[in-house]
């Protein structure tokens, strides 16, 4: 079957359209079937938007245990929130219920602290999959080509373990259609590799399916129902689909030039610092991270974002694939903070 997208499709920035502000760090979001997107709050929380464009925010209750910042968020079976929290130390997988209590789900691994986290899903047969991008302190050292020791973790009914390793800063990771694949965006490596996906939550070799070049660092990743996996790039401010032939098709650009060839000659060199990736340059799109699809059909794409404070959103010409969470639900309750 062929794949369905023009390979002439693209978009300006024109055709954008803001679905919310008021966000805090809405570097992951999450779209469900009821209408309502979850973006990650970078003040330690979640924010809902409804259908209508009303932001509620909900954040972790004081005094927490901890300082916290939410970065890949995911929706429980049971309707709570998990983050995977990119703290500056140490990280973890933690839930937060309407009220803003925080558990532990996942703080250690092999009697270890885990370190600072990127990602979480939850998929169909409620096994609980996590990235963890480097074990280097700080994460800036592996902000590189040389480095690769971050991994891929798994808590079933067997526990906690490593499932993957010796990845090049580990970012978000999506399911293909088929179920036979876990893609993985490896960011400051600059690829997308995949593993095939077998009996037990066990993952075969790895295969690098795409490699970037210059400031286009993959973080978000999300498949469509046709196989394409769309891939959006900080530093670079571009949206990407790795088509099923293998061909990329650049579908948004957004990139302050002069910031870009900046930012890859010290990607190369091994220089990049905290203080270059706080800002996009000139780029209006503030370093796009992820990509949820929802809506009528999910032919809404809506974009998250490090460095702005709204989602902005466009109609795509095909579909997005259902994730396991679509017909989840969040655990409401009033009082929480709005917008």
């Amino acid at each position: 079957m062929s794949y369905p997208l023009d390979p002439g499709f693209s978009l300006d920035f024109t055709d954008l359209r803001i679905v919310a502000r008021g966000l805090t760090r809405p570097e992951c979001v999450l779209a469900l079937s009821d209408g309502t997107l979850v973006a990650a709050h970078g003040g330690a929380g979640y924010s809902l938007i409804d259908a209508h464009g009303r932001v509620e925010h909900t954040l972790i209750r004081q005094p927490a245990p901890r300082a916290y910042l939410p970065n890949g968020i995911a929706v429980a079976p049971d309707g709570r929130v998990l983050f995977a929290d990119l703290g500056k130390d140490v990280g973890g997988i933690f839930a937060i219920d309407a009220a803003g209590n925080v558990e532990a789900i996942l703080d250690s691994l092999d009697g270890q602290p885990l370190p600072p986290s990127n990602f979480v899903l939850v998929d169909g047969e409620q096994r609980l999959w996590f990235t963890v991008s480097t074990r280097k302190r700080p994460r800036t050292d592996a902000w590189n080509h040389r480095v690769a020791d971050g991994f891929i973790g798994v808590v079933d009914a067997r526990g906690a373990r490593i499932v993957a390793d010796g990845i090049g800063y580990t970012n978000e990771i999506a399911f293909s259609p088929d179920g036979q694949w876990l893609y993985v965006n490896e960011t400051y490596n600059q690829r997308v590799s995949r593993f095939s996906l077998q009996p037990g939550a066990v993952l075969g070799a790895k295969e690098v399916m795409a490699e970037f070049d210059g400031a286009d660092l993959p973080d978000g990743l999300t498949f469509d129902a046709h196989g394409g996996a769309w891939i959006t790039c900080i530093g670079s401010n571009r949206l990407v689909v790795l088509r099923p032939d293998g061909n990329m098709q650049t579908v948004l650009s957004d990139t302050d030039t002069a910031y870009a060839e900046g930012l890859a000659r010290k990607l190369r060199e091994g220089a990049l610092a905290q203080e270059d990736m706080k800002t996009a340059g000139h780029s209006r799109l503030g370093n796009i991270s992820s990509l949820a699809f929802g809506g009528p059909q999910r032919r809404t794409a809506y974009l998250g974002c490090l460095l702005d404070d709204c989602i902005r959103a466009f109609e795509s010409p095909v579909p997005g694939l259902a994730p396991a969470h679509w017909q989840r639900r969040v655990r409401s309750q009033p009082g929480g903070r709005l917008a």
